[in-house]
C-alpha cells in the first residue's frame, strides 16, 4: 500500500508516521490484499466546503471526505483506492470537544477514511456499529484509547 500526503508541512514526521500506521491498519484489519495507492491531503475549512458542496451537495464544513474510486468502473485497471480530505481546523475543535488529543482526533479522521474507501457507511444503524467498532479496533491497535 503506497500512502501519498499532501500536508503543506502542517503536520511533523512523527505525526505522519502515526497517521500512516492509522491507515496501513485499516488495509491489514480489513484484510485488504490487493496493492494500491491512497492520497490522503490536509485542507482548510473553504476547502473541505467546497469539496462538500461540489460533490455531496451539502454546503456545510465537515471533517473528512472519501472519495472512493471503484475499479470496475473506472477506465482500465486502476490502482488507486481512492482520496481522503480531512480538515486540519475542525479536527483541532473536535479534540477539544471530545476532550482527547489531537493525534487522536487525527488518526481517528484517517481511519473513517480509509474504512470508507474499504468499502464502510454508515448508512444504517448496524453498519454505523461495524464502522464504529473497527474505528476503535484500529484506535485500540495504535494505543490510541478513548480520551487519549
Amino acid at each position: 500500500m503506497e500512502i501519498y500526503w499532501d500536508d503543506n508541512g502542517q503536520i511533523s514526521p512523527e505525526m505522519l508516521k502515526l497517521l500512516n500506521c492509522a491507515a496501513l491498519t485499516a488495509v491489514e484489519i480489513c484484510d485488504f490484499q490487493e496493492n494500491s495507492e491512497v492520497s490522503i491531503t490536509f485542507v482548510d475549512e473553504d476547502e473541505i466546503r467546497a469539496l462538500n458542496r461540489d460533490y455531496r451537495n451539502k454546503d456545510t464544513v465537515t471533517d473528512v471526505l472519501s472519495f472512493p474510486i471503484n475499479s470496475e468502473l473506472a477506465m482500465g485497471p486502476s490502482t488507486s483506492l481512492g482520496d481522503i480530505a480531512i480538515c486540519i481546523k475542525i479536527a483541532q475543535k473536535q479534540a477539544e470537544e471530545y476532550g482527547h488529543s489531537f493525534e487522536r482526533e487525527l488518526a481517528f479522521l484517517v481511519t473513517h477514511g480509509m474504512l470508507h474507501l474499504l468499502g464502510y457507511n454508515h448508512e444504517s444503524p448496524e453498519d454505523e456499529a461495524e464502522m464504529c467498532a473497527a474505528q476503535e479496533q484500529i484506535l485500540e491497535k495504535l494505543g490510541l484509547h478513548k480520551n487519549r
